[in-house]
């Protein structure tokens, strides 16, 4: 073999490495993407069962003072089974909806003195007020780490990586149109 043959030898071999070694990187960041992402939605998770576990108490508390708000009370109750289960856009719908129901219980709450002034409810509410505004933080966290991850999927030539394994897409959180306005209370 003559020095050329053996160099071209050399820088086939070589070139075959460093692709091979950049395919194990492209394939492991990925997959730690992958995990980054349901770690962000088990966190999710946390935060929505500690919800689910306080809305039976906050419910007990204003049930004797809304007699009349019984439809609201009765969506709380619904979309909290629903966030139990399902797919992340379905559990997502579900958080959103019993959010604003939640919302509405708050503003027709302070219409009852009594209740407004009852340490437990204000306990529940605050405890529930803690519990929205870290569902809220981690639901950016989790939106963050679909953006990188879904990047890393789309992108040249991370993309060519994604497609060989199977790394499919994630869902974004986003709350629909409807409920980014103020909840409307009828008296």
């Amino acid at each position: 073999m003559a020095f050329e043959e053996i160099m071209l030898v050399g820088c086939v071999v070589g070139l075959v490495l460093v692709v091979l070694i950049y395919v194990v990187m492209a394939y492991n960041r990925l997959v730690t993407l992958r995990n980054r992402v349901d770690e962000a939605w088990a966190q999710i998770d946390v935060q929505l069962k500690r919800r689910y576990d306080l809305i039976p108490n906050l419910l007990e508390t204003v049930k004797g003072y809304m007699k009349h708000e019984k439809e609201t009370l009765e969506n709380i109750a619904k979309y909290r089974s629903q966030i139990v289960s399902g797919s992340v856009e379905e559990r997502g719908k579900a958080n959103n909806m019993l959010t604003q129901a939640l919302k509405s219980v708050f503003a027709v709450a302070e219409n009852y003195p009594k209740l407004e002034a009852s340490q437990n409810f204000k306990m529940l509410q605050e405890e529930l007020a803690g519990t929205e505004n870290k569902i809220a933080y981690i639901r950016t966290a989790y939106n963050d780490s679909v953006l990188e991850y879904t990047n890393s999927t789309q992108l040249f030539p991370g993309s060519i990586i994604a497609n060989m394994f199977g790394f499919k897409s994630k869902a974004y959180l986003e709350t629909p149109g409807e409920q980014r306005e103020a909840p409307k209370v009828k008296f």
